[in-house]
C-alpha cells in the first residue's frame, strides 16, 4: 500500500523546523537546547558545503541533500515522507481537486496521443475532440513518433486560464485531420466517482480520495439521491487512501447528530483536540453503511470510526488498512515538500487504529500481504485482535482498536484464494488501455446501441474475455482468468460503458453483482 503515502492526511501549517538539512535557518534563540541543535545543522551545512567547494568530481549536492532528507525521515515513521519536486505538483494539484487544462484523459498508444475520452463539459469536450481522436500536434509542437514522457505532454495540454492552443487532430472515423483552437480552463478532479440510487430508496456515493473538493462533491450528491428519494445511505470507500482530514470530519458532520464526537487527536505533548459534530447535517435519520476494504485508510478511517463508535452506522466490508496518525507539510523552495507525522488521532471511544510499525517500513507494507497469507481476507475469524484492544460504543458494541476498523459485517473477496491478484488487475488501466484499443479497432460496432443493447451485447459474448486473457499473455502477464470469469467480464463491460456512456454507466453494470452491495441490499 506503498502508494497510500500520497494521500496522507494533512493539517497545513508551515511551522515544521527542517533548516538543518536544505540550507539551515539560523538560530537566534539563546540555551542549550537551541546551541545543540545549531551545532547539529551546522556539521551537516559544513559538509554540504565542504563536497561542494572541494570535492574532486563533480557532485549534485542536491541530490546528496534528498537522500539526507530521506535518511531522516526513514528513522520515523512509515508515514513521515520526502516528497521530491518532481512529485509534489502532481501531488497537489490532485489533493486541489482541479487544473488548468484542455480536460481529456489520454495515453500513449503506439506512437501517438489517443484520446480516451474527452472529460464532460470540459474545454475539449466543447470544441468537438471525439474519443479516439490523435493529437498530431499542440501549435506547432509535433506530439507523435516520439517517445515523450507525461510531464512533457502535460506541459504543452496545461497553461493558463483562457490560453488557447490549436490541436491538429486526426480523426479515424473520418480518415482526416482537422484543427481545433481550444480555450484552456478549469478542469475538475472528482473525488466523487458516482452518486446514484441502487434501488427506490437506497442512495450510494463513492469517493474515492479526500480532496479539498470532496466535501462539496458529497454534498451535491447527496443532494441528487435524496431528492431522487433516497433514505438510506451507502458510502463506499473502498481502495480510499485518505487525504484532506477535515473533509472526512466535514462528511461525518452530516450523518451525526449535534455534539457527537467524531475524532480527537493527541499530539507530542499530550494536549488533546476533540472535534464534534454539529447541527448542519443533511442526514441526521435513516440508515447509514459504510463500504471498506484492506485499501481504506487514514481518512477514510476516520469517517468509518465515527460512524461505528457512534452506533450511527453498519460498516461492511474487510478490515481498513490501519493508519491513525496525523501530518503536517512544510513547502521548500525547490517544490518538494515534507510530510511529518505530528500527532495521532483516535475515533469517539477512544481506539487508535494505528498498525504497529516497531518492525521498520518494509516490515509495515508487508502486513497487508500477510492479510491475504492468512487468509483474513476470507474469513472473518482469521483477523488477529488483542483483547485488551477492546472498546464499548455508547449501545455497548464491541469494537477494537490496534490495527485499522473491523467491519460489523464481513465480505470476503470475490474470488478464490491465489487469484486475488484479478480484482487488482481489474480495477487497473491495464484495463483501461485493453478497452480503448479494442473500441480504437471496433468502434463502429458499437455505434447508436441504446445502453440496455449494449449491456445485453456484452452478456453474450466471450470475445472479449478471451482477447483480454491474450492480451495478458502478450504484455507478459502469466495470469489464468478462467476462475474468475463472470468478475473478469463485469469489470469489462464496465469499463466499455464508461469510454462509451460515461462514468456513471460503469458503476451501474459493476454495483449489480457486487457482494458488498449485495449485503447491504439484504439487511
Amino acid at each position: 500500500m506503498k502508494n497510500e503515502v500520497k494521500y496522507l492526511p494533512i493539517i497545513i501549517g508551515a511551522t515544521l523546523a527542517l533548516g538543518i538539512i536544505i540550507g539551515g535557518w539560523l538560530n537566534t534563540f539563546n540555551g542549550d537546547h537551541f546551541l545543540i541543535e545549531n551545532s547539529s545543522k551546522t556539521k551537516i551545512n559544513k559538509l554540504i558545503d565542504f563536497i561542494d567547494n572541494e570535492y574532486v568530481d563533480n557532485v549534485n549536492t542536491d541530490s546528496i541533500v534528498n537522500i539526507t532528507v530521506d535518511n531522516i525521515l526513514s528513522q520515523l515513521d512509515p508515514h513521515s515522507v520526502y516528497i521530491p519536486p518532481s512529485e509534489q505538483a502532481q501531488v497537489a494539484e490532485n489533493m486541489k481537486g482541479d487544473f488548468v487544462g484542455i480536460g481529456v484523459n489520454f495515453y500513449m498508444y503506439k506512437d501517438s496521443v489517443a484520446i480516451i475520452r474527452p472529460i464532460e463539459n470540459g474545454p475539449s469536450a466543447k470544441a468537438g475532440v471525439k474519443a479516439g481522436d490523435r493529437i498530431l500536434y499542440a501549435d506547432k509542437t509535433k506530439l507523435f513518433g516520439r517517445n515523450l514522457p507525461s510531464d512533457s505532454l502535460f506541459s504543452k495540454l496545461k497553461g493558463e486560464q483562457g490560453s488557447v492552443v490549436e490541436l491538429t487532430i486526426y480523426r479515424k472515423s473520418a480518415g482526416k485531420q482537422i484543427k481545433l483552437k481550444i480555450k484552456r480552463g478549469v478542469v475538475p478532479l472528482k473525488s466523487v466517482d458516482a452518486a446514484v440510487l441502487l434501488n427506490d430508496s437506497t442512495g450510494y456515493i463513492k469517493i474515492n480520495r479526500f480532496a479539498e473538493t470532496t466535501f462539496a462533491e458529497f454534498k451535491s450528491g447527496l443532494a441528487k439521491i435524496k431528492n431522487q428519494g433516497a433514505k438510506t445511505l451507502v458510502i463506499d470507500l473502498r481502495d480510499n487512501g485518505g487525504g484532506y482530514m477535515e473533509e472526512a470530519i466535514e462528511i461525518a458532520d452530516e450523518v451525526l447528530k449535534d455534539k457527537q464526537l467524531i475524532v480527537f487527536t493527541k499530539n507530542k505533548k499530550g494536549n488533546i483536540k476533540k472535534t464534534y459534530a454539529t447541527k448542519k447535517g443533511d442526514f441526521e435519520s435513516g440508515k447509514v453503511f459504510v463500504l471498506q476494504n484492506e485499501n481504506s485508510a487514514s481518512a477514510s478511517e476516520i469517517l468509518a470510526g465515527a460512524i461505528q463508535d457512534n452506533d450511527r452506522g453498519i460498516i461492511v466490508g474487510r478490515r481498513s488498512f490501519g493508519k491513525g496518525l496525523v501530518q503536517r507539510e512544510i513547502d521548500f523552495e525547490d517544490g518538494s515538500a515534507v510530510r511529518m507525522t505530528v500527532a495521532r488521532y483516535y475515533t469517539p471511544t477512544g481506539r487508535s487504529i494505528q498498525k504497529p510499525y516497531v518492525k521498520g517500513n518494509e516490515e509495515y507494507f508487508k502486513e497487508s500481504e500477510i492479510r491475504f497469507q492468512n487468509g483474513e481476507l476470507y474469513e472473518k475469524d482469521s483477523i488477529k485482535i488483542a483483547d485488551s484492544l477492546k472498546f464499548k460504543t455508547p449501545k455497548g458494541k464491541i469494537v477494537y482498536g490496534g490495527g485499522g476498523i473491523v467491519p460489523d459485517i464481513f465480505v470476503p473477496l470475490e474470488v478464490e484464494h491465489g487469484n486475488e491478484n484479478t480484482v487488482y488487475l481489474m480495477k487497473s488501466g491495464f484495463v483501461v488501455n485493453f478497452v480503448f484499443e479494442q473500441l480504437d479497432k471496433n468502434r463502429i460496432d458499437f455505434k447508436g446501441l441504446s445502453f440496455t443493447q449494449f449491456e445485453n451485447k456484452m452478456g453474450k459474448t466471450d470475445l472479449y474475455f478471451s482477447t483480454f486473457q491474450k492480451y495478458l499473455f502478450k504484455n507478459g502477464l502469466d495470469l489464468n482468468l478462467s476462475k474468475s470469469k463472470a468478475i473478469v467480464k463485469r469489470y469489462l463491460a464496465a469499463e466499455f460503458a464508461r469510454q462509451l456512456y460515461g462514468e456513471s454507466s460503469y458503476y451501474e453494470i459493476v454495483l449489480k453483482e457486487d457482494a458488498m452491495v449485495k449485503a447491504v441490499l439484504k439487511k
